[in-house]
């Protein structure tokens, strides 16, 4: 493969996958099927990619080109050797919406470059040292309590959706759950996509969908482009997504890299850095940050295909939707009582998905600087505390993630220095299965 990713042999006869075998990144089907592969990428990824614009105010069009864009810069500067599609990324969310009641949308956009140049440092770092002093300054309590907050921190913004519309609401959250249950293989992966579109047929019915914009949008044509605005006092908002970017894209790489028996180690800092390019130039854009995504990890797991190919083709379809105008605008239909719907189950998802680090990581609560650690993370982030200096105002998320990195190193040193308490050391963190499965946050 060369180094731009791009020149991939043919797996086999490229019409079956070997049997026992798969299709390794530098390989590739025949291209109707790699196409049809590519497809279906976009399709995992389309649920999800779309609800952060449409929960967030975000034209939707917009975050899929930048979608598009930045799984093709990813691609070419891992060197094709990680598959890998970059949506949107639900851990922007709470973020976002709080920068906007400061500074609109612009601050907004201000604040997702922000965290994109502090992901792309982030990986620049890795690059040169590895990633273990990641590890040692995130392990799993930590990581699992940042994770757990920020999902837990949106509850009320669900649950405004769902009072607006709460028959449809409920429709919605009745469908997530039977689909996730009822099906199996990429069906039963698109639950939430199935969910979103069984409260949308729901709320036509019900008279809540409004289509006047469809008909005044054009066939083709460029999305709408937003410039950013900077502002230190939304600082404090994004640095906790940058640490959850962080555990979360080393999760991915960790799965990619034990389904693909492949050592991708090397490439951690450029996925980073990747990733932090990426969500710099959506919010330059007025696109949302990006992310790696465990629906489309899934997809490969279960049609055995990890080619760089497919997702070349993945990319250049979103790029090609979004610049279908009418589709944007029907994308943009979809009611507030669908989104509080799905909101209620993804934004519970992404705080459960914070107790299942500790549990995959064995956490041993029992540990008071663990206990400690997490409860009074999560109380602050849930209540969402807030702490105004001059200009600067931190909140929930920002204050529950200092709180679980003070708290922890904080107990912890002492303990050590004291012999009070057992903790865990460098050798128990390296050894910890950390971040090695992948969440969904995207």
């Amino acid at each position: 493969m060369s180094a731009r990713g791009i020149g991939w042999t043919l797996h086999g006869d490229g019409k079956n996958v070997r049997p026992g075998g798969f299709v390794a990144p530098e390989e590739r089907l025949t291209w109707p099927r790699t196409i049809g592969i590519g497809a279906q990428h976009v399709v995992a990824m389309f649920g999800a990619t779309f609800l952060v614009p449409l929960i967030t105010g975000f034209p939707p069009s917009t975050t899929l080109l930048f979608s598009g864009i930045g799984t093709i810069l990813f691609l070419v500067i891992t060197a094709g050797r990680v598959p890998s599609y970059l949506g949107s990324s639900f851990a922007f969310i709470a973020p976002i919406a709080a920068a906007q009641s400061q500074h609109g949308a612009p601050g907004a956009l201000g604040g997702i470059i922000m965290a994109g140049a502090a992901l792309a440092l982030i990986g620049g770092i890795v690059h040169s040292a590895g990633t273990r002093w990641i590890q040692a300054a995130m392990p799993p309590i930590v990581t699992g309590a940042i994770v757990a907050l920020i999902g837990l921190n949106l509850a009320p913004t669900a649950k405004a959706g769902f009072e607006q519309a709460p028959l449809t609401a409920l429709v919605t959250v009745v469908s997530i759950l039977l689909v996730t249950v009822l099906f199996k293989g990429i069906l039963g992966r698109l639950s939430i996509l199935v969910g979103v579109l069984t409260g949308y047929a729901v709320a036509m019915v019900r008279g809540e969908v409004d289509f006047a914009a469809i008909g005044s949008a054009a066939w083709f044509g460029l999305p709408d482009f937003a410039a950013p605005e900077f502002h230190l006092s939304v600082v404090g908002l994004f640095i906790p997504v940058v640490l959850v970017l962080v555990a979360e894209n080393i999760g991915h790489m960790k799965s990619v890299a034990a389904m693909t028996d492949r050592d991708l180690d090397p490439y951690t800092g450029r996925a980073l850095m990747a990733d932090g390019l990426a969500t710099m130039i959506a919010g330059s854009g007025g696109g949302s940050g990006t992310t790696t995504y465990a629906e489309n990890i899934g997809v490969m797991a279960a049609s055995r295909v990890y080619s760089t190919a497919a997702y070349w083709v993945a990319g250049i379809v979103a790029i090609l939707l979004s610049l279908l105008p009418k589709f944007g605008a029907l994308i943009a239909t979809v009611p507030a009582g669908v989104l509080g719907g799905a909101g209620v189950v993804l934004y519970g998802m992404i705080g459960i998905l914070g107790v299942r680090i500790w549990v995959q990581n064995r956490v041993d609560f029992s540990n008071p600087i663990n206990l400690s650690t997490a409860g009074v993370a999560l109380v602050v982030g849930i209540a969402d505390f807030t702490w105004t200096i001059g200009d600067l105002t931190f909140a929930g998320i920002a204050l529950g993630t200092a709180s679980a990195l003070i708290i922890f190193h904080g107990m912890t040193a002492i303990a050590r220095a004291r012999g009070s308490e057992h903790v865990p050391g460098p050798e128990e963190l390296e050894s910890s299965d950390h971040g090695a499965r992948p969440s969904k946050l995207g």
